[in-house]
């Protein structure tokens, strides 16, 4: 018991691991007007800064494979936050000292966007090696942290800013930088349980991609990643355009409702999990999202249609945390290469989902109901990826 209560530290260390990567996301782009009007930067070089944030996270997914290991979690989780932090700080500095402005802050992005990517990789395996008695239960509650992570960011950045006056948002910046910096101590003294039994070796990326069972879990990843964020990152332009709303009403209306709703449902598997068989949670938030999707895009009333997308939040919940921990019940030895390629999913498919949305929006005269529309490809994929799942013998 008391072993369980050493690792408790670890698990709450890695729920802040979770809050610093909510940061890292989602305060810079609370400041891009602020930028255009202070470093007179174009908005289309301002849009490159997100696309390039995930850029960056999605090559370290991808070569954290080769490095983790060696270097071990301990290293690495100090490393992900203190380049965090740097990040954030460095966002203070950089642009008055650089040649232009918008290469300090691309900079910046740079090295925190490299902590965000490693925090993606290492801290749910971190959690699934601690020993509990339900680590489904854990890898929820894990996951809704980063939604209350995204909520409290921009709660309390919009408030220190109506306090305090958004030209000082580089104080914003530093105070932020305080939450990795301290987490970075914390991780320097809890104990990290190992990801393998002694003497056993985790999977290569050979034998991973040789099952079928993986190839079913990272098609799932990619459309957990899709299915949120498809409406997520619209979701204040739908709030704005349907409802003629200013856009803080519109991104208290839309993102802020889907991240609330989205935090509630991992939180309520986090907390009366045992009770709850994963498999049919999932298939019923699958069902709820395609349902959402179908609101979303083809109820005549707005306001209907608003429901619908915090609703959207609601079922897709489960969908990350969850596929992560089916990859862990089915491939126990996935190691850090499984992890990292399912970040990797998640990310191609959080990039991915928008897209598709966007694009074909804009192909049909920027019908955004449409482009929804199209997204509902998403949660029926990963509808079909968890049948696909239960099937025996296919592990």
């Amino acid at each position: 018991m008391n072993d369980k209560n050493q690792y408790g530290k670890t698990i709450t260390a890695c729920f802040v691991g979770y809050i610093v990567q909510a940061i890292v996301n989602n305060f810079v782009p609370l400041l891009f007007l602020t930028f255009q009007r202070e470093y007179h930067i174009p908005l289309s070089q301002i849009t490159l800064l997100v696309t390039f944030n995930f850029g960056v996270q999605l090559l370290v997914d991808l070569l954290s494979v080769g490095f983790v290991d060696r270097i071990g979690y301990r290293a690495s989780m100090a490393l992900a936050h203190v380049l965090s932090a740097a990040g954030l700080l460095l966002l203070t500095v950089l642009p008055e000292v650089m040649p232009s402005p918008f290469l300090g802050i691309l900079s910046a992005v740079m090295v925190y966007a490299v902590g965000g990517g490693l925090l993606e990789v290492l801290v749910s395996p971190v959690v699934e090696a601690c020993p509990s008695d339900n680590k489904e239960k854990a890898m929820s509650m894990l996951h809704s942290f980063y939604c209350w992570g995204h909520v409290g960011v921009v709660l309390l950045s919009t408030l220190f800013f109506r306090i305090f006056g958004i030209e000082n948002w580089k104080l914003m910046a530093a105070v932020w930088a305080v939450i990795p910096i301290c987490n970075t101590i914390a991780f320097l003294k809890v104990p990290i349980a190992p990801l393998m039994e002694e003497g056993e070796k985790g999977l290569s990326l050979k034998e991973l991609f040789g099952l079928k069972i993986f190839w079913v879990l990272l098609i799932m990843m990619i459309c957990a990643g899709a299915s949120e964020q498809a409406v997520s990152q619209w979701a204040s332009t739908f709030a704005e355009k349907g409802l003629g709303i200013s856009k803080t009403a519109g991104d208290l209306a839309g993102p802020m409702a889907f991240a609330v709703l989205m935090g509630l449902s991992r939180a309520f598997y986090g907390k009366y999990g045992e009770r709850i068989q994963l498999d049919k949670f999932m298939i019923c938030s699958s069902i709820l999202c395609i349902a959402s999707y179908l609101g979303i895009s083809l109820l005549p009333v707005p306001q209907l249609s608003l429901v619908c997308c915090a609703l959207c939040g609601l079922s897709v919940g489960i969908m990350w945390p969850g596929t992560f921990s089916k990859a862990s019940a089915a491939l126990p030895r996935g190691g850090t290469a499984m992890f990292a390629l399912l970040a990797l999913g998640g990310d191609v498919g959080c990039s991915g989902g928008p897209t598709l949305v966007g694009m074909v929006s804009g192909a049909l005269g920027d019908n955004l109901k449409t482009g929804i529309l199209a997204g509902v490809i998403y949660p029926a994929l990963l509808l079909a990826g968890i049948l696909a799942c239960r099937k025996p013998g296919r592990e």
